[in-house]
């Protein structure tokens, strides 16, 4: 087995990843998540406004009581079923401070290429004398277009459910808010509710998030914005296709992420440097999947091979291999001799790579489930995510 160098790979600070965690990474039954990826924000690292300055009808509303009809509109997937049954990303928001009648909704959801619609009611309130933007949501509805770690936390929805509200990250810290304790929010009226906590919702600019009782009670603006799901539509034609739609009203924010680069070239010959490794195997086993994934995954379990197990699974190798796992997806590439090794990285990477694409990594909307079958673990799509983000950014 040759050896590689890993002195030319940084490891990003800014992921607040650990080198090494000691879990199985295989040897997990894969769970297939009938949806699209991850929503943006999950590893969004440029957030954009929900709410622009341009749009300065989106303050506190008169109080002339509540909407006439409080609860959200949904069309497609997202809306159907008692509960969370899957993912959904949101494309594109379409913001107009008069609120989108069931009409214009309707006619979103015949946009070409749109497979889900969700409107949710919204304004700007006042919160400990600070201006936040709230939005009011059915929680039945919105969680599915929530990333996987929320819409995976029962507390943040049962919390919402119930008649309290939840807030991001940034605006608890802001608003100096704890768990469990009530506050008072300022809309049309005053109403006091009970903080559930914070967590990421997937759309930048939102800092609040209530139910549908407390939007009445509020008097937020009624269906204030529509979020599209439209994954297979380039962001210019879906645009297009909502301005057509709409006649032209209403502001449209995009919400995609950056994607992750994808290099389907090969340069032959044998990687010197796990950095080369992770472009090579990428592109030559997995041509669709950003090489970015197989690096933040070789970092987050064995920080490329500096600790190679076995974990308390039993867990082996740089890429972290289950025996079982192993005897079936390891191969032998790059020229090395004998059987497959777990303990080379010149077999265990391109094995990796291998077994993501056969989980459905090389499409963009399988990325995340694949990710998920890797290590059936919420917490481990959003980081392996996050930290390829971060090598996109040193990389390119």
């Amino acid at each position: 087995m040759s050896r590689l160098l890993r002195r030319w790979l940084p490891r990003p600070a800014a992921a607040g990843l650990r080198a090494w965690r000691g879990v199985p990474a295989f040897g997990v039954t894969a769970v297939l998540l009938a949806a699209a990826p991850l929503a943006a924000g999950a590893v969004q690292p440029s957030p954009r406004p929900l709410w622009p300055s341009a749009v300065p009808a989106l303050a506190v509303p008169a109080s002339t009581g509540p909407p006439a009809s409080p609860r959200p509109v949904s069309t497609g997937r997202a809306g159907r079923g008692p509960g969370w049954q899957q993912i959904i990303l949101p494309d594109l928001a379409v913001i107009d401070p008069h609120g989108l009648s069931v009409a214009d909704i309707g006619k979103l959801g015949k946009v070409r290429g749109a497979r889900d619609v969700l409107a949710v009611d919204g304004a700007a309130i006042e919160v400990r004398g600070r201006r936040v933007n709230v939005i009011g949501v059915d929680p039945r509805q919105f969680r599915s277009w929530t990333p996987l770690a929320t819409a995976s936390d029962l507390r943040l929805w049962e919390a919402i459910a119930g008649g309290g509200f939840v807030s991001a990250g940034g605006a608890r810290h802001r608003l100096r808010l704890h768990s469990g304790t009530q506050y008072q929010l300022a809309g049309a009226s005053r109403v006091t509710l009970t903080y559930g906590g914070a967590a990421t919702f997937g759309i930048a600019g939102v800092d609040l998030v209530v139910g549908t009782g407390a939007s009445a009670a509020l008097g937020l603006i009624h269906n204030v914005a529509a979020l599209i799901s439209a994954p297979g539509v380039a962001m210019p034609a879906l645009k297009r296709e909502v301005r057509a739609a709409l006649g032209g009203a209403g502001r449209l924010v995009s919400l995609r992420e950056p994607r992750l680069p994808v290099d389907t070239s090969t340069h032959g010959g044998k990687p010197a440097t796990y950095l080369e490794l992770f472009r090579e195997s990428a592109a030559r086993y997995c041509p669709g999947m950003s090489w970015t994934v197989l690096a933040a995954i070789g970092q987050i379990e064995s920080g490329d091979g500096a600790n190679v197990g076995p974990s308390t699974a039993g867990a082996e190798g740089p890429m972290q291999f289950l025996p079982s796992t192993w005897r079936e997806w390891g191969i032998t590439a790059f020229g090395e001799p004998g059987p497959p090794d777990v303990m080379d990285p010149y077999d265990a990477v391109p094995s990796a790579a291998r077994y993501l694409c056969a989980a459905g990594a090389g499409t963009r909307a399988g990325l995340p489930r694949a990710i998920l079958a890797y290590n059936h673990a919420a917490w481990y799509v959003a980081q392996v995510l996050a930290l390829a983000q971060q090598y996109a950014r040193v990389y390119g």
